[in-house]
């Protein structure tokens, strides 16, 4: 799939001229806080005699698709009076719609999350509040991990229920690295190790294949590199990390780049919005994509090539167990019983979680989890949970779930690492914009 972006290379704006991201999601939230009593009045006209219905969405891809529709449909066939409206997108735009949808006091009764919008949705009111149905148990979350069960938290409230655990990882195409002759990349390598590696990639293709995917804009690669050093991305409210720190960031991509280790802009352009299949390791344009742990058997089917990963370069430390997604309900819902059944059924049914199986990570019940990875038969699964159990032991301390005001920064990272990579801006200045975009993000 291309690029959605309306602003090719020459015409994209300078960061000074953008609205900020961060900026239009407050303002649709805050729309949806006062649209909120006008949705619940109307949602009190519908009568039960004709069952329930309830608004479903979220992101994927294809296989993502047909595999939360499965167990969507499981559900329904054992709850017969229950209709479930599901609606999916790629990742891709999904926020912006997501705040579209809420800011007009419609958010859907149960919506696919991360922690780019967790305490950003939870801090507006946006989301329904969990706590009395797990404390009740009919949303049961007593054999689930206590830390994905704790990242869900906001200000003491369950507001979201980890879909599963994930890790970021490289991952990377074996078939095109053994036709060059090229080693595979290693754990531990340090990203100067992994820069001069990619660049021997490139120079072994002929400069027709690249090393690596350039990933300045991504935030989780930032994040992890901040963690490697023992910094931070937040502390609080407010960045953890200096603009000097970030120049270097903008500075260790731009050299990479000069050495031959990332593909031209143009073409990094095309896998900077996360979406599975515009990434170059599917599209055969670069040895590497930074991802998810969990995604390594969706990229598996858009490719012929056989794929493996390895965790992001640096020390290992500044890896964490992360709650790869969550389920979210609505406070404006008027099916909250409901809502929290069918979350409780996604992540803790046996059958839901055989169907469910690594797609959004690990399953976060303990024994579902064991009963999935048993029956794995799927060998990039069975990699899957080989990556994951293979990391238990060395991951750092997890963060506190991000600020209201990190869903924007993550597009600000985006575009404005852009600049870099297009050569409109320098590191340091790039790493300013930034600043004074984050501040501002921060604080409203």
């Amino acid at each position: 799939m291309q690029s959605t972006d309306p602003h090719p290379r020459a015409a994209r704006p300078a960061p000074a001229q953008r609205t900020s991201p961060g900026r239009r999601l407050r303002q649709a939230l805050t729309a949806a806080i006062v649209a909120v009593p006008l949705v619940l009045g109307a949602a009190a006209c519908s009568g039960e005699d004709e069952g329930t219905t309830v608004e479903f969405f979220w992101w994927g891809g294809d296989a993502r698709a047909t595999m939360t529709q499965q167990a969507l449909d499981l559900y329904q066939s054992k709850h017969p009076d229950v209709k479930i409206n599901a609606t999916w997108q790629t990742f891709d735009g999904y926020y912006d719609k997501l705040a579209t949808i809420a800011g007009g006091g419609n958010a859907p009764d149960i919506f696919q999350i991360d922690d780019n919008g967790l305490a950003e949705y939870a801090g507006r009111n946006v989301t329904l509040d969990l706590t009395p149905y797990v404390a009740s148990k009919k949303l049961d979350l007593s054999n689930h991990y206590e830390g994905l069960t704790a990242y869900g938290q906001i200000d003491g409230k369950q507001v979201a229920v980890a879909t599963g655990e994930n890790t970021p990882a490289v991952i990377y195409d074996k078939t095109k690295l053994a036709e060059l002759g090229v080693d595979e990349p290693k754990e531990g390598w340090t990203y100067d190790e992994y820069i001069t590696w990619a660049a021997s990639v490139t120079e072994k293709s002929g400069g027709e294949y690249y090393g690596t995917m350039d990933p300045s804009s991504d935030y989780k690669a930032l994040w992890l590199w901040l963690r490697a050093q023992g910094k931070e991305f937040y502390n609080g409210t407010q960045l953890a990390f200096t603009q000097e720190d970030l120049t270097a960031w903008f500075t260790l991509w731009q050299q990479a780049r000069e050495k031959g280790a990332t593909p031209p802009a143009d073409v990094v352009h095309e896998a900077v919005t996360g979406s599975v299949d515009t990434q170059l390791v599917v599209s055969g344009k670069a040895a590497t994509s930074f991802m998810w742990s969990n995604q390594l058997a969706e990229l598996g089917k858009a490719t012929e090539n056989e794929l493996a990963m390895v965790p992001y370069p640096g020390d290992l430390k500044g890896q964490w167990a992360r709650a790869s997604t969550y389920w979210a309900g609505s406070r404006a819902t008027d099916h909250p019983e409901v809502v929290a059944d069918i979350i409780n059924f996604l992540t803790n049914d046996p059958e839901a979680g055989a169907i469910l199986g690594t797609d959004r990570g690990l399953p976060p019940n303990k024994a579902t989890r064991a009963a999935v990875e048993s029956a794995q038969t799927d060998p990039y699964a069975k990699a899957t949970f080989v990556f994951e159990n293979g990391m238990a032991d060395k991951f750092g301390p997890a963060p506190a779930p991000p600020p209201k005001g990190h869903s924007g920064l993550r597009n600000t990272l985006r575009d404005i690492a852009e600049s870099v990579t297009y050569g409109t801006a320098t590191p340091a200045d790039a790493a300013a914009q930034f600043f004074t975009e984050a501040t501002a993000a921060l604080s409203g």
